[in-house]
């Protein structure tokens, strides 16, 4: 299979991207929207007012009526059914040009967290502005248009929290909390894989907790406790995940993917997909 590129957002010059580190733009009601999923280099937060619905890793997200939303680029996504869009605003930023404390901490842009977020009429119009502000800024010949636009996602993410408080807002209160977080934190690092030949290092819940310097049982009950899921689903949810996303947009082998993944042998991968999916990985790739 074909290496396949992601489509483009419509009206984004990536040359452009990666030479600011930034863009601002306006979602017009007739924007045709790309569908094909896959995991882009940039992080995106928008505002938009519309009927959709979305493949976000894994999860289907009804986006319905004024709502502000975050892009993750670790997270393959895509759009499943979109009946109407009456507009909005983008704000696409690379990792490098917003390095800050508060993108990597916020639990906005992690996947154990809801990336919608449902605005009133207030709270629309007051992120619209600062939307409006940011484009104001993008379009001029300000000096220092960067650092301002910095200010503005670091205060829609601030009033985003304040909007709608994670689940994870409480989970340094207890032991069992900090440790899921701790766990999923390990967890998420490990992705996206790029390298083929670099092997995929924990799998299993007693690496992870070797790895964290606890028993095993002290984090299968923290991680039960939290979530509900067994420490095991949690990882086979995740490595399954990055499984689709690198059958579906690389061109690497099955044998390649397996090993990456850390399967010895591409048959036990090949078993291993097919228990928690119902398919082959090569009837996937033929999708």
């Amino acid at each position: 299979m074909a290496s396949q590129e992601f489509a483009d957002i419509p009206g984004l010059n990536r040359a452009e991207l990666r030479l600011n580190g930034f863009k601002i733009h306006q979602l017009a009601a007739t924007t045709d929207l790309p569908v094909i999923s896959g995991r882009r280099d940039f992080y995106k937060i928008g505002i938009v007012n519309g009927d959709m619905t979305i493949d976000y890793g894994g999860q289907l997200l009804e986006i319905k009526g004024k709502v502000l939303f975050f892009v993750n680029p670790k997270i393959p996504h895509s759009i499943v059914r979109r009946l109407k869009i009456t507009g909005g605003y983008a704000c696409i930023f690379t990792e490098n040009f917003f390095n800050n404390r508060i993108l990597h901490d916020s639990p906005l842009l992690n996947i154990s967290d809801n990336p919608v977020i449902k605005l009133n009429d207030e709270q629309a119009a007051f992120m619209g502005g600062i939307y409006q502000k940011m484009l104001s800024v993008y379009s001029g010949d300000y000096s220092y248009k960067a650092n301002m636009i910095k200010s503005c996602i670091e205060l829609i993410i601030h009033e985003a929290l304040r909007i709608q408080p994670p689940r994870t807002a409480t989970s340094h209160r207890n032991g069992a909390t900090r440790m899921y977080h701790l766990f999923a934190d390990l967890l998420e690092k490990q992705f996206p894989i790029e390298h083929r030949n670099e092997s995929l290092k924990l799998r299993t819940p007693q690496g992870f907790a070797e790895q964290l310097s606890i028993h095993v049982n002290y984090l299968n009950r923290a991680v039960k406790e939290v979530t509900g899921k067994p420490t095991s689903a949690h990882i086979a949810a995740r490595i399954i995940a990055e499984a689709k996303a690198l059958l579906q947009y690389t061109d690497w082998s099955v044998a390649d993917i397996a090993y990456a993944l850390g399967f010895e042998y591409t048959a036990y991968f090949n078993n291993y997909f097919k228990r928690l999916t119902g398919s082959t990985p090569n009837s996937l790739r033929k999708v």
